[in-house]
This record gives structure tokens, sequence and C-alpha cells, in this order.
């Protein structure tokens, strides 16, 4: 089956300091990819270049074949994100913004009001749809940031910690959701949390200092847990501890 995300020896680097190095993989339609690793090992900004957020410093990455630095539009057409943050125009309320996000994407009239109501509903959001996005919690900012993700049913999803900030019941109705949308799509989800690698993905990489570590299943890395989490931690330490 051929691979709707395909990453070759990308590579970032900010000055002196190499961010992402060298990192090769690919997804496939039906696939759940994890990208683990801790805090600055290099996931966000692997997939803010994946994105077309940020320009690679070497290599290349293509989302169903349309390489994102050559041809940026047709490789977004194919592409739900959801980064970091979740960034929205915080005085809209949340149906303006969804509205807004289908007219950006080339919807209008009746299509664009069934494309936001079914996203809306998708993320649970009805019952907030007409308060401006500043006054929400955290968790339903991160739910208004997955609505637009997948707003034009994009075949390659890529989301940013998807559940961070949500409760228990909404983590349980986002991971549901991701489950019942994945055979039909190329997902990558970036986490630092292996036990939501379990629940969520088909397949696991971690990374650390910009580094691919492992490519395996979640349960071959449960397996490898404990010489992991050793290299976690020398990876991690800072260059002068002993």
């Amino acid at each position: 089956m051929p691979a709707l995300i395909e990453i070759d020896r990308l590579t970032k680097r900010f000055g002196g300091f190499t961010a992402v190095d060298d990192v090769s993989f690919t997804v496939a339609r039906g696939e759940v990819l994890g990208f683990l690793g801790p805090n600055g090992a290099g996931k966000s900004t692997t997939m803010k270049m994946l994105a077309g957020f940020m320009t690679p410093s070497a290599g290349t990455a293509r989302i169903c074949g349309e390489d994102v630095v050559d041809r940026p539009v047709a490789a977004k057409r194919n592409l739900g994100y959801l980064p970091e943050g979740a960034p929205t125009y915080p005085e809209m309320t949340v149906s303006a913004f969804l509205s807004f996000v289908a007219r950006v994407r080339g919807f209008h009239g009746s299509e664009a009001a069934d494309r936001v109501a079914h996203a809306m509903r998708l993320t649970m959001l009805e019952g907030v749809r007409l308060q401006p996005v500043e006054t929400l919690s955290k968790g339903f900012k991160r739910r208004v940031g997955l609505a637009q993700s997948l707003l034009h049913d994009p075949p390659v999803l890529v989301l940013d910690e998807p559940t961070d900030g949500l409760d228990p019941n909404q983590k349980h109705e986002v991971r549901r959701l991701i489950g019942q949308m994945a055979p039909h799509k190329a997902i990558i989800i970036s986490t630092h949390i292996l036990e939501e690698v379990s629940v969520l993905c088909t397949r696991a990489i971690i990374i650390a200092r910009g580094r691919v570590l492992a490519d395996a299943t979640p349960a071959d890395l449960a397996r490898r847990g404990p010489s992991l989490e050793a290299v976690f931690r020398a990876l991690t330490l800072p260059k002068d501890a002993a």
C-alpha cells in the first residue's frame, strides 16, 4: 500500500543547534503512528516541517505524493493539522471560527454549514458554538483545534498532543474518534506518554535529541521499556552532567 506520508532524511538546524537530525519514515493509510519522546526531542519541529509551517534545512517531506516545499498548497489540501497550543482567533465564536476555516478551505453555502456542523458533532462542541474561543477552557480550545483539522475530511492527520488539557472523559471520546477514522487515514500523533501510544497507535517511533531511537509496534516498545527509559535519561541529561 503506498505511503500517504513520506519523510526522507528530514533535518532542521537553528544556527549550530540541530533540532531534527536526518529523520526518515513513512505512514500508510490505516496506520496510526505514535511520535513519542521527551520534551524538546524534536517531535513538534518535525510535525511543523511536515505541515509546511517550517522549512527544512535538508531532506524532504511529502503528503499524498506532494512535496510540502515545492507544492505546499497541494500538500496542505490533503492535510489536517492540529498544532501545539491549537492557535485560533480568540475573539471569534466557535461557530464563526470554524465557518472561517471552511471558507479558507474553499467551502461555501450549505456545504460549508454542513461541514462545520459535522465537525462540531464529531468533537462535541455544539454546546459552546456561540461562545468566544477565548472564554473556553483549555480542553475545549483543544477540541476547537481538532475540529478545524477534521473539517475538510483530509486523508492525512498530523495531531500534536491531541488529548492535552482534556479531562478523562474527553480523552476517551477523542481516542474513540481517532480509532473510528484510523482505517481510512494516515495519522501521526505526537505525545510523550507511552500509555497513550499503546491505546491509540498501530506503530510508534521514539525520538530524542532529534534522532530516531526506535520504530516498532507499541507492544514491542513496551517489552523494551526499561532499556528505552535508560536511553531517554542518557539523552536528556545536560551535557556536563555526570
